[in-house]
């Protein structure tokens, strides 16, 4: 007799399993625990064999008949319902391993960024891209699916974080490429589809008269001694803000006047070198005596196991009357960049290196840190000394000697070589 949703539900466990019949080789298993299964025993190749359909009442009497009825018709048609189901959860599977999401956050796992900055790339997915694409195959994805994407993030202004995501989306797509869950990058056919990301950089001052102005303010800031000497050193150094915030005294050799950022800290997981010119090697003797003792060299105002506040220059500019059109921390990199080149003459691949950026040979391979040390050292220095002139009081004192014997030089070299001056770069003093 054929079994009713009354009599299974009026069904309980026993001492030993029990199988309720429903007919055509379906039945309901009832374990002794309680729980009910729906199985279809059925005979293939002369073999008997199970098939399990769900479990009650998840998957009621109806649902189970015509379950039932789909494996009959397959088996029927030559196919073996067991062996079906398994190559369909195989392919599953093979789908969610290559998924968007699955290869991007193995992706992600393999990069060598700062723990603030991997934070910021994975929420940006997160967001923006996994809700949207993270469950399809990667190979299956079409340069308009991530052009939709990206339109979301442009409807909200956000355009410059597009540009960004669209730029790790392809990365991401590469690494599928090459891991074979792809056959190609369609991000690539996304060029010039994007709104143009509007022009922004970190405010700086690249006039030296102006800088000179502010380089006295910061002299003559009347802070903690932790934030004095972060103001003098900030434009003398140029490091990223969170890299000059975060420095150690383990870091700091002073005798051998050498700063060595561990890749842990830097942007790129790569050792960076800074060397101390003689004004920066006294600042650190005067700051030693309050910091020394501790980790930090710029500790926190509540606590010496933390750093200073990542606000705390910025309030210091601010309370001196410069708001975030006119400088900020970041923005005494763009300062340093600028006037090392067009006054100072140096190299720019020298200030490259020294700003840490990506600095590739001929061959294409990255530099280490060390490269260029010597001339590095002699540009640091020959950085305080034009900073310390141009601080001076008499305004028309913008250029040091040294200062002026280089540009010199550079409009000889010029002549002698026919070529602009600004493509004579020689860092010689």
């Amino acid at each position: 007799m054929p079994l009713t949703d009354a009599a299974i539900r009026r069904a309980k466990p026993a001492d030993k399993p029990q199988k309720l019949a429903d007919g055509g080789g379906l039945f309901l298993l009832i374990t002794i625990a309680g729980a009910k299964s729906w199985r279809w025993k059925y005979r293939i190749a002369g073999k008997e064999k199970l098939l399990t359909l769900g479990l009650y009442p998840d998957v009621s009497l109806a649902q189970a008949r015509e379950a039932k009825e789909n494996a009959r018709r397959l088996l029927a048609s030559g196919v073996d319902p067991s062996e079906q189901r398994k190559a369909a959860t195989a392919t599953r599977a093979a789908d969610t391993v290559a998924s968007f999401e699955v290869i991007a956050r193995e992706w992600l796992a393999g990069r060598p960024w700062v723990p603030a900055y991997g934070k910021k790339v994975i929420a940006w997915f997160e967001k923006d891209v996994f809700p949207y694409i993270g469950a399809r195959r990667a190979g299956d994805l079409k340069a308009s699916d991530f052009l939709q994407v990206a339109r979301r993030m442009e409807a909200r202004a956000a355009f410059e974080s597009a540009h960004r995501v669209m730029q790790n989306c392809g990365q991401v797509m590469r690494y599928a490429v090459a891991t074979d869950r792809a056959e190609r990058n369609p991000v690539a056919d996304l060029r010039g589809a994007l709104v143009p990301a509007p022009e922004k950089n970190h405010a700086a001052i690249v006039d030296p008269v102006q800088l000179g102005g502010l380089l006295r303010a910061l002299h003559a800031y009347h802070g903690t001694p932790v934030v004095q000497a972060a103001l003098k050193l900030a434009p003398m150094v140029f490091v990223r803000p969170g890299e000059l915030r975060k420095a150690e005294w383990a870091e700091v050799d002073l005798d051998a006047a050498v700063w060595s950022i561990p890749a842990a800290r830097m942007k790129m997981r790569q050792a960076h070198i800074v060397p101390l010119a003689r004004q920066a090697v006294e600042i650190l003797r005067e700051l030693q005596p309050v910091t020394g003792h501790g980790q930090y060299v710029f500790a926190g105002g509540r606590s010496d196991k933390r750093p200073m506040s990542e606000v705390a220059v910025l309030a210091a500019l601010r309370v001196m009357g410069f708001d975030k059109d006119t400088v900020t921390g970041h923005g005494f990199r763009a300062t340093a960049r600028t006037l090392l080149d067009e006054v100072l003459g140096f190299r720019p691949d020298i200030i490259e290196h020294q700003l840490a950026h990506a600095v590739k040979d001929p061959n294409g391979r990255a530099y280490n840190r060390t490269t260029h040390l010597a001339e590095r050292t002699r540009m640091m220095q020959e950085w305080a000394d034009y900073l310390e002139t141009i601080r001076g009081e008499r305004p028309d004192a913008l250029l040091s000697t040294s200062v002026c014997k280089q540009l010199i030089r550079r409009q000889v070299s010029a002549l002698k070589l026919d070529t602009p001056p600004e493509s004579a770069h020689s860092g010689s003093s």
